[in-house]
């Protein structure tokens, strides 16, 4: 195994993909992912998220760019770069009539592995997939089916897994569940990289977060970082007696007035020029304008993610 010292687990340069049609899917999309990073790649629907890992897999055929595993090319390298990938699709795309061992073994098989009903056994295990390992596929939930698809994917032991929208459709629980796996695959030293436009996955998940919108990278940041960045910050200050409106001199911090005139929000970056939280409370106090509490919230990743698609065109 790699370490992260040595080069990247992927690395894309400059790929781009134009359809037959004339779509361009992908524009110069340039990336580099860590060995052991959980990365998400996150973007509205027909971002490019799915063509982009379709193309690190084998899958779709690149326009142009170039795109190494481990340092192997994926084209020129074909094989040795596939065996270390595990693929999980968005597309519910399993054998109905196998049982759930059987397709397990079968996909390792694939890869040209060794028979090893143990580690069979240990990733159907840690699905919670066991006591379903000899029920024909069809006969499960589409929970189910999901996980037996993720099942195939580690039954080569890949060191780098797609996953590609991993909870769409999923209930809560399994969703919870899968989080909790993927945890694991990453302190077992596989490197992960999900798609997704849930917002909380990538919140509750990822070190680093690439935002994809119209085939470009709009931003690769960590994930606290972008969250330091790019989070707007509220203060919400509850007052001792309403007001009706403002003296003139707060005009500059673009105060927001609750309905009943009790409560005052105040937006801010936190890298805007704005003046700070300290100066606001100040001139309240200059103005004679007690409040009585103040609670502070950062943005979600989701608000910033709509701010950051809404910019690009």
């Amino acid at each position: 195994m790699s370490s992260a010292s040595d080069s990247p687990a992927i690395s894309i340069s400059n790929l781009s993909k134009t359809y037959a049609t004339g779509f361009q899917a992908l524009k110069g999309v340039s990336l580099d992912i860590k060995h052991g990073e959980i990365f998400a790649l996150l973007g509205p629907n027909g971002a490019g998220k799915t063509t982009l890992i379709s193309i690190v897999c084998g899958i779709v055929n690149r326009s142009g760019g170039t795109v190494t595993v481990d340092g192997h090319d994926i084209s020129k390298d074909y094989r040795a770069a596939r065996s270390l990938i595990g693929l999980v699709p968005q597309e519910l795309t399993v054998e109905a009539f196998e049982t759930v061992r059987n397709a397990l073994t079968y996909s390792r098989g694939l890869f040209g592995r060794p028979p090893n009903p143990d580690f069979v056994e240990k990733v159907l295990k840690d699905l919670s997939l066991w006591d379903k390992r000899d029920e024909k596929i069809i006969t499960l939930s589409g929970g189910m089916k999901r996980r037996v698809m993720i099942g195939k994917a580690l039954a080569h032991e890949p060191r780098i897994l797609f996953l590609d929208e991993p909870t769409a459709g999923v209930d809560v629980e399994l969703r919870q569940d899968m989080w909790a796996m993927v945890r694991r695959l990453r302190d077992n030293g596989v490197t992960i990289i999900l798609t997704t436009h849930y917002i909380e996955e990538a919140e509750e998940m990822a070190d680093r977060v690439g935002v994809i919108n119209h085939g470009e990278l709009v931003l690769i940041e960590d994930k606290t970082e972008l969250m330091r960045k790019l989070g707007r910050k509220q203060l919400k200050l509850e007052l001792r007696k309403p007001v009706k409106d403002l003296p003139a001199k707060f005009a500059r911090y673009e105060l927001e007035i609750g309905d009943d005139g009790s409560q005052l929000t105040y937006t801010y970056d936190n890298q805007a020029e704005r003046p700070g939280v300290a100066s606001l409370i100040r001139d309240l106090d200059e103005a004679g304008i007690e409040f009585r509490d103040l609670d502070t919230e950062n943005s979600s990743l989701e608000e910033i993610f709509v701010n950051l698609v809404r910019k690009t065109p």
